[in-house]
Parts: structure tokens; C-alpha cells; sequence
């Protein structure tokens, strides 16, 4: 081998020596990149991962939140429906109870509503052609057995309520119809109904 191919090919063993060390070299620090890189990426994923979660579980608390409140709304409507119904149901009772029982409860709520025992009685129009006489011999006989003046008249009106009676003095009206008295006892009554109902 001639000088110069010697320099030549020891030139060449240098540059191929150098270029995988530059190579090894270059690839070390582009796998080092790669997993600084892969584990930046990975914490981030990470970090992604637990605020998506975390979001999605205050959407999942504040729609269970949402449903609880619209459930509870829900069943709130249905039992006060229901304690409606009970309030119903106490009326048509009353207005349809048996005739000698209701036409006394017509003659109490006439008696307990008169102030000085001449008023009127009002009843509506059915109560007033089946009951109204009776109904008005029976209030005075309670004013008078209760040391009253017993001189209750029946109305040659009517009212416009669907049972009990109204007692009328002048310009001055005491409505003691089965709907008022129910209107005063509700408040008072509502809570236990409720208790009697959703035990």
C-alpha cells in the first residue's frame, strides 16, 4: 500500500470512527429526549386524565344533585296532591253524610255562627228545599237549650256554596260553609294529614 492510500485509509478509519461517535452519540441523546419526552407526555396524560375525571364526576355530582332536588320536588307534588285529595275527599264527606247527620251539623254550624239568635240562615239550594225548616227548628232549639233566644229565620235566599250554612244579621255574614271551614282548619291540619298519610 502506497503513502498516501495509508493516509488515506486511515483518514477514512478516523472519519468513520467519528461519525459513529457522533452517531452513538446523537442517538443516546435523541433516546434520552424520547423517554424525557415519553415521561412528560405520560404526567400530562396523567394530569389530563385526573381533570377529566374530576370533571366528570362534579357533572355526575351536580346532575345526582340536580335529579335528587327534581325528585324530591316530584314526590313533595305528589303528596301534597295527596293531602288535596284528603281535604276533597273530608268535604264530600261531610256534604254527603247521612241526611239526619248532616242536617244536625247544619243546625251546630247555625247555632255556633249566631250572635244575638234572630239571624238568617243561608243554605244553598238544595240543602234549603230538603233541610232548610228543620234545619232552622233544630238551630233554635240548640240556642235555646243553650240559654240563648232561639229566633233563627231561613233565608228566602240561597248560597252560592256547596254545603254548610251561612248567618246573615244585616249587612253582616258569618260563613259557616263546609269549604270555610275547612280553609280555617287546613294550616292547622295539613301537617298531621301528612303524618297520617306518609307514615
Amino acid at each position: 500500500m502506497k503513502g498516501t492510500e495509508k493516509i488515506i485509509a486511515h483518514i477514512q478509519t478516523d472519519a468513520d470512527t467519528a461519525a459513529k461517535k457522533t452517531i452513538d452519540e446523537a442517538a443516546a441523546e435523541a433516546e434520552k429526549i424520547r423517554a424525557e419526552s415519553f415521561e412528560a407526555a405520560l404526567a400530562e396524560y396523567e394530569k389530563l386524565m385526573q381533570q377529566g375525571n374530576a370533571e366528570c364526576e362534579d357533572i355526575l355530582s351536580g346532575s345526582r344533585r340536580i335529579a335528587e332536588m327534581e325528585a324530591k320536588k316530584s314526590v313533595l307534588a305528589v303528596k301534597q296532591e295527596m293531602v288535596e285529595a284528603a281535604f276533597q275527599a273530608a268535604r264530600e264527606s261531610i256534604i254527603n253524610m247521612p241526611r239526619e247527620d248532616y242536617e244536625q251539623f247544619l243546625a251546630r254550624m247555625a247555632a255556633s255562627g249566631s250572635v244575638n239568635g234572630t239571624e238568617e240562615i243561608v243554605l244553598n239550594a238544595r240543602d234549603k228545599a230538603e233541610l232548610g225548616k228543620a234545619v232552622c227548628k233544630k238551630a233554635n232549639e240548640l240556642l235555646t237549650a243553650g240559654g240563648k233566644l232561639g229566633k233563627l229565620t231561613l233565608s228566602e235566599d240561597t248560597a252560592d256554596i256547596s254545603g254548610g250554612v251561612v248567618v246573615r244579621f244585616g249587612g253582616i255574614e258569618t260563613n259557616c260553609s263546609v269549604d270555610a271551614l275547612i280553609r280555617q282548619q287546613r294550616s292547622a291540619l295539613a301537617t298531621p294529614v301528612a303524618q297520617l298519610l306518609f307514615e
